[in-house]
């Protein structure tokens, strides 16, 4: 017994003497050390050693002979049972140099791509991290006020939070219940409530919408408060006459449910900055909620970031206030012109735009002089892939397109518009806007518009 614990005692010491060198060697030579901060005044650099990149990027490839890509665009247009006026521009992306100019310079309506113009001036203006913010203010010790920050994307009780969701929207349950959370710390368990929706301001309706577009669902009432952008609920286009009011409504019954007493009477009412805050929720940020915006033809988030630019550029949050505020930001781009809007979405049949301004835009977004505006890009669907392409470009003379094209399309009565970008087969970027008005054969004009990127993408 004398022996075997004398050998578990030396061996014991063998190893502690070990780890003790092993120690000592570690801290000599740096192994193990926590590393530095990233911001640390000479931070270390680390050789990164690769194999090569998985995919070598593309090198600009010559501009496509002009005669030819003239001459095969111009036949396509040249269908007179699609649409009675016809317009169209291609750009070359890096040196900004027309390719192609059929009536570039005829304002036309441009319905749904109206919503590039809006993707521009809103990751030009507010910024691309930007997020707009739902709170809740004290008013009063046993008072509080919803007020709307212009969120439209809210998403209100009734919305499955397990669905995955892109991008992922701020949620008026979380807001009820850290709400709740912060009243019951304060010994807080009953409520009145009020809503401010003043951070919009002027008609809920803009000037060339149809009576008709909210009854069908096209858009709801433009308010800075909102849940399920105005829906009755989150899987109808039915809309409601009062979306604050619905907005806050709905917030009273989570906040029962979250254990604190809301009084009968629920009204509108003005908050102030003294009021302190509560609770928040943010919106994703402005870059997600603009490719959102471009790859679902969302008009109702549209809306909301033409009235954010609006309030940016120091101009009243009304219609006519972010037409003046869009205006302003794409003079400050130098491409303000052939660019006449009258709403965000795209909806007002008042709307004018060239294919010439359209195609500079798309141009503009794709330059590396912009980076703040490459949003734009990724927000386009993709032919025959995504959002309002998804279901296009299966047709024997569009579906060369397929996969190549991104592009905005644009859809009224008598309207179908097309602009975007494509690589040429040579490698050359380039960006073009096709415009029908007055169309008499809505088929026809979809399938020739489609048939007219295609053969740019087909270009050398």
């Amino acid at each position: 017994m004398r022996r075997e614990r004398w050998v578990v005692l030396v061996t014991l010491a063998l190893l502690q003497a070990f780890a003790v060198a092993v120690g000592v060697y570690v801290i000599a030579n740096g192994i193990g050390r926590l590393p530095l901060p990233i911001a640390s005044p000479q931070p270390t650099p680390t050789p990164i050693v690769t194999a090569g990149p998985v995919l070598v990027a593309a090198e600009d490839g010559p501009l496509p002979a002009k005669g030819t890509l003239s001459s095969l665009l111009g036949a396509a247009l040249g269908d007179p049972e699609a649409a009675g006026n016809l317009a169209a521009a291609v750009i070359d992306t890096e040196t900004g140099q027309t390719l192609f100019d059929s009536a570039a310079a005829r304002a036309l309506t441009p319905a749904s791509t109206t919503k590039v113009v809006t993707g521009v001036a809103a990751l030009a203006s507010l910024g691309a991290d930007a997020r707009l913010s739902t709170r809740v203010a004290r008013s009063g010790k046993t008072s509080i006020v919803l007020i709307g920050g212009g969120d439209p994307t809210l998403a209100g009780p009734r919305t499955d939070a397990k669905k995955r969701i892109y991008p992922r929207p701020a949620s008026l349950a979380v807001l009820a219940a850290r709400t709740a959370k912060a009243l019951k710390a304060d010994g807080v368990r009953a409520v009145s409530l009020r809503y401010d929706a003043t951070l919009f301001q002027g008609p809920v309706l803009a000037p060339g919408w149809k009576p008709t577009y909210v009854p069908e669902g096209s858009a709801a009432p433009v308010t800075a408060l909102a849940i399920d952008e105005g829906r009755v609920s989150p899987d109808s286009d039915a809309r409601s006459a009062d979306p604050p009011q619905a907005a806050a409504t709905a917030f009273a019954a989570l906040l029962e449910k979250n254990g604190i007493k809301v009084g009968d009477t629920i009204r509108p009412g003005k908050a102030t900055p003294a009021f302190p805050e509560v609770a928040k929720v943010d919106s994703p940020p402005v870059y997600q909620l603009v490719e959102h915006m471009l790859t679902e033809s969302d008009n109702d988030l549209a809306e909301a970031l033409a009235r954010q630019v609006a309030i940016k550029e120091q101009q009243p949050a009304t219609f006519l206030g972010q037409a003046e505020a869009v205006r302003r930001v794409l003079t400050r781009l130098g491409a303000a012109d052939g660019v006449e809007v009258h709403d965000g979405s795209g909806l007002s049949t008042r709307n004018r735009i060239t294919p010439a301004a359209l195609a500079k835009l798309v141009a503009l977004a794709a330059s590396p002089a912009h980076p703040q505006l490459h949003t734009l890009v990724s927000g386009l669907p993709v032919a025959g892939y995504t959002g309002t392409l998804h279901n296009r470009y299966d047709q024997a003379e569009s579906r060369p397109g397929a996969g190549l094209v991104r592009a905005k399309t644009g859809t009224l009565n008598g309207v179908n518009t097309l602009t975007g970008l494509v690589y040429t087969v040579d490698g050359r970027l380039l960006s073009f806007a096709f415009m029908a008005n007055d169309v008499a054969n809505p088929t026809k004009a979809v399938a020739m518009l489609d048939r007219l990127a295609a053969i740019v993408s087909r270009a050398s």
